[in-house]
């Protein structure tokens, strides 16, 4: 997702003083978008409801938990930090359809894609995302969390 007017804006020293809740707002955009994007060339003729459905077994609290869980051993130093400052951050609400730990799990999923999105490190987002798609189409369950 390139964006000319905001390229160089943030540096790793600047995103570090982000706050991780903002991060996370930032991720959850991003990921949405990946994750619509990624439905609508897999199903270009799909209704838009069922487009919607699909897209929420990703989205939803629950699956980002247990992707975050599937890589937290690939994630390196500085990338398990933003997750921990997002996984640790106190936010005031919990979904009615998720439980405190998975949703903490989920910002702090959500703050990663943020924090990447922001550095510009599209590789390395690239290839989270696309690590995420194989994961859901292989089944989590085939992953030992």
């Amino acid at each position: 997702m390139e964006n000319s007017l905001f390229k160089g804006k943030f540096d790793k020293k600047g995103v570090r003083n982000i706050n991780p809740l903002v991060l996370a707002f930032i991720g959850d955009a991003v990921y949405e978008v990946f994750i619509r994007t990624y439905l609508v060339d897999k199903n270009r003729d799909m209704s838009v409801h069922k487009l919607h459905v699909k897209a929420i077994e990703f989205v939803k609290a629950h699956s980002q938990s247990e992707l975050i869980k599937i890589l937290y051993n690939e994630l390196s130093e500085e990338e398990m930090y933003f997750f921990k400052r997002g996984r640790n951050a106190k936010s005031g609400t919990v979904p009615k359809n998720a439980n405190v730990q998975e949703y903490r799990f989920a910002t702090g999923f959500e703050t990663l894609i943020g924090y990447l999105y922001l550095i510009e490190e599209t590789d390395r987002l690239d290839a989270i995302l696309n690590n995420i798609v194989s994961i859901k189409e292989k089944g989590a369950e085939d992953y030992k969390i």
